[in-house]
């Protein structure tokens, strides 16, 4: 029996094909799928490897798409080693045969695809006159967070913050940003915080009212985000999966009442609004969903299609 070849793109080739825009267009879309319930995204199951190491599985589908798998691993032990924290790849299959279609280098995929849910999130519930950003963290999903921001908001300022003062100093150059020595520094201020760090513990912010706070950090047992923000403000959530237990969902939402928070499908349908006043505190945390992950090979491997991007390799 023969098959096709089977699509191979590799970092370089994912970073140059998942353009921002179709990115977040692609999100919204998938996000709106989700909500209603036009796409299959089972929750997620991990397998202990030892040492910390913690391997996710992520499958999804939606109709008219291929069916994916991802597998992204929780790995400390590796920015010692220079690799990356959370690498990860992408199985396409054919919704059809269930053969494999596509093998994507996901490790940067990630970071966008994360990134740029909370920025959808900036743009639905943001005010619209927000001009100050505040990036907390120096990693490549901080990074993904200033490309992106942009896209939704014509910032004056964005600030970075991080534990280490030298990289956020670094990462703010890179991209026009303000590089400041402590979080409260870059909250004060600030009409958009957004959180991305490995933190286990929360991270103290004192965001003035109106402000739109985003939280993309993964650390079960704990988390990045205090429990009591999400409990006072409006809360978006990418689906409520997120209120499972880890590792499908957030830590930091244990207890809180899923029917409290909408979905960013529901926000990008109308359904149910992402801000009502000005001076209402708004909060994003992130699960992390194979939403994301859909939209984003789906993107990418259009992409490639259309220009003979990649390599193609018979098993």
């Amino acid at each position: 029996m023969t098959t096709d070849p089977v699509l191979v793109l590799g970092a370089a080739d994912v970073a140059a094909l998942l353009d921002p825009a179709d990115l977040l267009a692609a999100l919204a879309a998938a996000f709106a799928d989700a909500s209603a319930g036009r796409l299959a995204a089972p929750d997620r199951s991990e397998l202990a490897l030892g040492d910390g190491i913690g391997l996710l599985t992520m499958p999804g589908h939606r109709p008219g798409g291929p069916a994916i798998v991802k597998h992204v691993a929780l790995a400390p032990g590796n920015v010692a080693r220079g690799l990356p924290h959370h690498p990860a790849t992408i199985c396409a299959f054919d919704e059809r045969t269930g053969l494999l279609r596509a093998l994507l280098d996901a490790t940067a995929l990630t970071a966008a695809r994360t990134a740029g849910a909370a920025v959808l999130s900036v743009d639905l519930a943001a005010r619209p006159e927000a001009r100050v950003a505040a990036v907390i963290g120096a990693g490549p999903v901080a990074a993904a967070h200033l490309a992106m921001l942009p896209a939704v908001r014509d910032f004056a300022e964005l600030r970075v913050a991080a534990r280490r003062p030298d990289a956020a100093a670094e990462l703010a150059a890179a991209h026009g940003a303000r590089a400041v020595a402590t979080v409260a520094d870059a909250v004060d201020g600030a009409d958009v915080v957004c959180l991305c760090t490995g933190a286990a513990t929360p991270i103290a912010l004192a965001p003035a009212p109106g402000t739109h706070v985003t939280s993309v950090g993964y650390a079960p047992p704990g988390g990045e985000l205090d429990p009591a923000l999400a409990r006072a403000g409006r809360l978006l959530v990418e689906t409520r999966a997120a209120f499972a237990p880890p590792p499908a969902g957030c830590a930091e939402l244990a207890g809180l009442d899923p029917a409290a928070a909408a979905e960013l499908g529901e926000v990008v349908a109308g359904a149910r609004p992402g801000r009502v006043g000005d001076d209402e505190l708004t909060v994003y945390k992130s699960m992390g969903s194979v939403v994301e992950d859909l939209a984003a090979a789906e993107v990418v491997i259009r992409r490639a299609e259309e220009r003979g991007a990649g390599r193609r390799i018979t098993l």
